[in-house]
């Protein structure tokens, strides 16, 4: 909907610096038809709202204004703040964003709004109570925001980030593509100002409140000298000042989260509508185009904690029969769920939470799907077994794919002892699979392995159907895991046959993904075949988690592999594929190996952002976890941060009890190579024997090569074993130069510096040096220094200087070259020129430092330097 009217009379002072960013936003979509983002946040109260209207309101009839909130409901409606922008476009988006459409389909008819007229202010607010899908939206907007003349106005309470999960893995994405921009609270002085003509003493206005302009607007709207000792009274004391009629009108207001339609009010409050002029005139309502809403959400729970229990549930009940037949359009599930709950209505829960959870999931909102289900099962005691069977199944499902290991164990579990109790064989088969699926995810992997046999013995007694098939297929990939090649073919064949008997394309696809990464790891250029043949039968299928697997087989492979270049190829459509989708456990395991390609290709600022992005995700499973630990703990051993064992140690206890050398493996490298990087080489005999043994009986030629490579570099003379990848068997056998030429092939620079570095003439030895400090390698750049000192050399490069190094935004010493260029004004092919690298360097140097210094464009990220001290004033 358009922007109708202010929010009230908030306190509008010191607030000219950030309108200013605003209008400059605003100037330069107007100037260039590219779009930008801007995310504006601040506490609860701060003034968010006031900002974005002032600004709006100062715009009209020169842009367009689409404004769209997201409402407190206990479980968000889907595409929330689109619902209220859609009517006002009409059209492909209305119909897309009510019907079960993907966030990629709205973001491409927004796309397609956005481009057809005016320049445009896009405005989502409260973005703390988004829904996933709207989440996944403002994502893929972000990436195309520059082809469109709008500016997207995103605000949310960043007191609310540790708690919205969601919400705080999409800032950290959005970081570099959006310029974030902070509401503070008022000043002394500012308040004292405002309090001055109520005779209010402003300095204990502003202790009390601590500067909050909604804290500060209640409590002198509430009148009197005297300053209530919570807002909440200060709240309260203003409805009191109405007449009793008009407070029941206003409580009508409060139970309806958000936006309230007039003809929802008509209904739900009777002839108390009549009394609407008053709590409008109060100032504690505001009117919106066809409905009314709280000036603030504070305000609103204020009123609604206030009310009696009875008073809460007669609403609530009003509000129900209300929604479940709208004069117009169809009903709205969450908000019928959401109702029902507050209603005590168990029946009305379980008509309207499971017809919300399935809306949800098809349209990617996974996570809603998921609570929706959970809001179900807190009413299960009026449902049949089987029923509640199916609500625990669908709802450990959604938990799956969106990454809560814990509860989707949980539902999975008690679903199994729902079948058990019925005596019904296939669903507690079933379910005895999809258990052994979640186990193997956490790390349980032996439980995993019982778990999916049990289900085999059930299900081999009954009638062969697509339960025993994806049971099958189970087993399979559970031998893939623990990389048991002839365990994962024999069940993937075994699975393959029975899907094609079945003509099952589920089981089709997933026994292929199976067999492919057995084949593919086996050196057969039909397991690559196999791979791309069941990511597109997937696809085609709408079998949306496996094809999260598929693309997930397509990259880490690979990259174990060092193919690197048929990783890179899968890297960002996986990526893309999973997040439009919703599909947060396979995002985050591209995230994992994304990083690991990003690592061992020389990009180790990107390396160390992949894995971050995992990291900071509290639903990061163990398996991206570790693979992220480890990552992160090689670019810090490798730069000689001395807290680099932190995330080596959480990896190793991550790994160790899995049995799995995907995990093991990794980790046990890493954990050796910082050990000869400071000078432990004794401890890496201790961190690499059982992740030996793992790999030789897996024929694992690259962990092979890998971990034996660390135990010579430690001093540890032993036979070369077979199988060991060739440029790590070259080096220990004195190939040194050979050795180089291979790794610079595969793109791994680092590598090659080390194949220099047993080198044994100066000229070879310089050169590993050389590569070694622009990689910024200092620990292995000293080992090879002290190399060449002891064969008499002179005249060693210093490498950074310890200033430079320590720079209080972080930047490499080849990013402080870039950015004093860029404060210099040159464009990026002219500091590719002087610095003698390539352009697309250039770019990935320049998008790195706008990330770290928090700016939107090579002016701000100059100016940030300046005021850091990394470059000299201009």
């Amino acid at each position: 909907m358009s922007v109708a009217s202010s929010r009230g009379a908030e306190p509008f002072l010191e607030r000219a610096d950030v309108l200013s960013v605003l209008m400059d936003a605003l100037a330069g979509v107007r100037a260039t038809s590219e779009g930008r983002l801007v995310l504006v946040e601040g506490e609860a109260g701060v003034g968010k709202t006031a900002l974005l209207r002032c600004f709006c309101e100062a715009q009209r009839g020169s842009v367009r204004v689409l404004w769209g909130a997201c409402e407190p409901l206990l479980t968000p409606r889907v595409f929330g703040p689109l619902r209220d922008v859609a009517p006002a476009t009409g059209g492909e988006l209305e119909e897309l964003v009510e019907s079960e459409a993907r966030p990629h389909e709205v973001v491409a008819a927004l796309l397609r709004e956005l481009r057809s007229g005016a320049p445009t202010v896009l405005v989502f607010e409260d973005l703390h109570w988004a829904d996933e899908a709207t989440l996944d939206v403002l994502i893929l907007l972000a990436r195309r925001v520059g082809s469109v003349p709008a500016l997207v106005l995103a605000s949310f309470r960043d007191d609310e980030l540790p708690r919205a999960e969601g919400l705080r893995v999409v800032v950290g994405d959005l970081a570099g593509r959006a310029t974030r921009l902070k509401v503070a609270p008022l000043s002394v002085a500012a308040v004292a100002q405002l309090a001055e003509p109520y005779g209010v003493d402003g300095e204990e206005l502003y202790r009390t409140t601590g500067g909050n302009a909604f804290f500060v607007t209640e409590v002198l709207g509430a009148g009197g000298s005297e300053i209530p000792a919570t807002v909440r009274d200060a709240v309260l004391a203003r409805a009191v000042r109405l007449p009793a009629e008009a407070r029941r009108l206003l409580e009508a207001v409060a139970l309806v989260p958000g936006h309230v339609e007039l003809w929802l009010l008509d209904v739900v409050a009777g002839g108390l509508v009549d009394r609407l002029g008053e709590c409008l005139g109060s100032g504690m309502l505001i009117a919106e185009a066809g409905g009314v809403a709280f000036r603030h959400e504070l305000a609103r729970l204020a009123v609604e904690e206030s009310m009696s229990p009875d008073r809460r549930v007669a609403l609530h009940r009003a509000a129900l029969a209300a929604l479940e037949a709208p004069p117009f359009g169809g009903p709205d599930y969450a908000r019928l769920a959401h109702h029902a709950e507050g209603a005590g209505e168990g029946e009305g829960v379980l008509r309207w939470a499971p017809a919300a959870a399935e809306r949800a999931a098809s349209s990617g909102a996974h996570r809603e799907a998921a609570d929706q289900y959970a809001r179900a099962i807190r009413f299960g005691d009026a449902l049949s077994l089987r029923r509640l069977a199916e609500l625990l199944q669908r709802r450990s499902d959604e938990c799956y794919m969106t990454d809560q290991f814990g509860e989707a164990i949980d539902a999975q579990e008690r679903a199994l002892e729902c079948h058990r109790r019925l005596g019904d064989r296939l669903g507690e088969g079933d379910s005895l699979r999809s258990l052994a699926r979640l186990l193997r995810f956490v790390g349980r992997t032996r439980e995993a392995r019982k778990s999916a046999q049990d289900a085999i013995e059930l299900l081999e007694r009954l009638p062969a159907g697509h339960d025993l098939a994806i049971a099958y297929c189970t087993v399979s990939h559970l031998c893939v895991a623990m990389e048991d090649a002839e365990g994962a073919v024999t069940w993937g064949v075994r699975a393959l046959q029975l899907a094609r008997r079945l003509d099952d394309t589920e089981a089709l696809v997933y026994a292929l993904t199976n067999i492919g990464v057995i084949e593919f790891l086996a050196g057969d250029p039909q397991g690559q075949k196999k791979l791309e043949r069941a990511l597109a039968l997937a696809q085609r299928a709408g079998l949306e988690e496996h094809a999260g697997r598929a693309f997930q087989s397509l990259i880490y492979w690979p990259v174990r592999e060092r193919s690197y270049a048929l990783a890179t190829r899968y890297v960002e459509p996986g990526l893309e594929y999973c997040t439009e989708r919703g599909l947060d456990t396979w995002r985050l395991y591209v995230l994992a190996c994304r990083a690991r390609l990003e690592l061992d290709l020389g990009h180790w600022d990107h390396a160390a952002d992949s894995a971050g992005i995992v990291l900071r995700d509290p639903r990061s499973a163990p398996v991206p976890r570790c693979w992220a630990l480890a990552v992160l703990g090689l670019v810090r051993a490798r730069r000689g941060d001395p807290h680099a064992s932190v995330p080596l140690d959480e990896a190793h206890a991550l790994a160790q009890p899995t049995g799995e050398l995907q995990l093991i493996a990794p980790v046990a490298a890493a954990r050796a190579e910082r050990s000869w990087l400071v000078g432990g080489g004794t401890m890496i005999l201790r961190e690499t024997e059982a992740a030996l043994e793992l790999a030789l009986r897996a024929r694992a030629r690259w962990m092979i090569g890998e971990l034996v490579f660390w135990r010579w570099q430690g001093g540890i003379t032993e036979a070369l074993p077979p199988g060991a990848a060739e440029p790590f068997a070259l080096s220990i056998g004195g190939e040194w130069a050979r050795a180089a030429d291979l790794w610079r092939v595969l793109g791994c620079r680092y590598e090659a510096a080390l194949a220099l570095s047993d080198a044994d003439d100066e000229e070879s030895l310089r050169q590993a040096l050389d590569e070694l400090q622009a990689l910024g390698a200092r620990p292995a750049a000293a080992i090879v220094a002290r190399r060449l000192r002891e064969r008499g050399a002179r005249g060693l490069p210093r490498g950074p200087r310890p200033r430079t190094r320590s720079n209080p935004a972080g930047l490499t010493a080849r990013e402080l070259e870039v950015l004093a260029l860029v404060a210099e004004g040159l464009r990026n092919a002219e500091i590719a020129q002087r610095l003698v690298v390539a352009e697309k360097t250039v770019n990935h140097h320049v998008s790195a430092i706008l990330r770290k210094l928090d700016a939107s464009t090579r002016i701000e990220a100059a100016a940030a330097a300046g005021r850091l001290g990394l470059t000299s004033p201009r």
